[in-house]
């Protein structure tokens, strides 16, 4: 996805992409993995089609498949406008919130922060992918600026597939979220990244 970001913004033509689709749609992938469940040519396995049932009807199996996304829209709900408190948060604090600390801190956040706690937080994040967006925009080298919208655009789609898989919008993944979840590889390759956005705006040409 990062790389279609950068290939959209460096100018490919728009009849790539429709192509991709057509071709996509043409064979009809979605129809092949759904028909091939329990066939010898099984494109997918059990336990991910276990995830796309899960992501259809996560009430199907409340404490099995699909405990993880019930007790993740509970935390979200539960947390109100101001939240519970610091610490105080039911779902995560008594382990009925699995990876609390990882793949689903957004919802132990909303938990004990509420509606005003998450919102900030996605403040920020807008605020970090502005700066990112603005510094792309206003630098005169194109390979700096086009490593810049990689980088801040595998960014947001860090966060937006975060998000909408403890919200119950996607099928549930391993997918951190930048900056919060702990986990020391995702932090160190995040900081190296920002990094690289940094070097290339301090260095950028400047107009003499």
């Amino acid at each position: 996805m990062g790389g279609g970001i950068v290939m959209l913004v460096a100018g490919i033509s728009w009849w790539y992409l429709a192509a991709a689709a057509a071709a996509a749609a043409g064979v009809g992938l979605v129809f092949a993995v759904l028909a091939s469940r329990g066939t010898p040519w099984q494109l997918l396995r059990d336990y991910q089609y276990r995830r796309i049932d899960t992501f259809m009807d996560p009430t199907a199996d409340p404490l099995g498949a699909g405990y993880n996304i019930a007790q993740s829209m509970i935390a979200l709900g539960s947390g109100g406008l101001t939240g519970k408190g610091f610490m105080l948060g039911s779902q995560a604090r008594l382990n009925f919130l699995p990876e609390m600390h990882t793949d689903f801190i957004f919802t132990t956040l909303a938990e004990e922060f509420g509606f005003i706690g998450s919102v900030s937080l996605l403040a920020l994040y807008a605020l970090v992918i502005a700066f990112c967006t603005v510094a792309a925009v206003r630098n005169p080298d194109r390979f700096s600026s086009l490593l810049i919208i990689g980088i801040s655009g595998t960014l947001f789609l860090f966060v937006a597939v975060n998000l909408s898989m403890v919200m119950g919008l996607a099928p549930v993944k391993g997918v951190p979220l930048p900056l919060v979840s702990y986990g020391g590889s995702a932090m160190l390759v995040l900081m190296v990244a920002f990094g690289l956005i940094q070097s290339a705006h301090i260095h950028k040409p400047r107009s003499r």
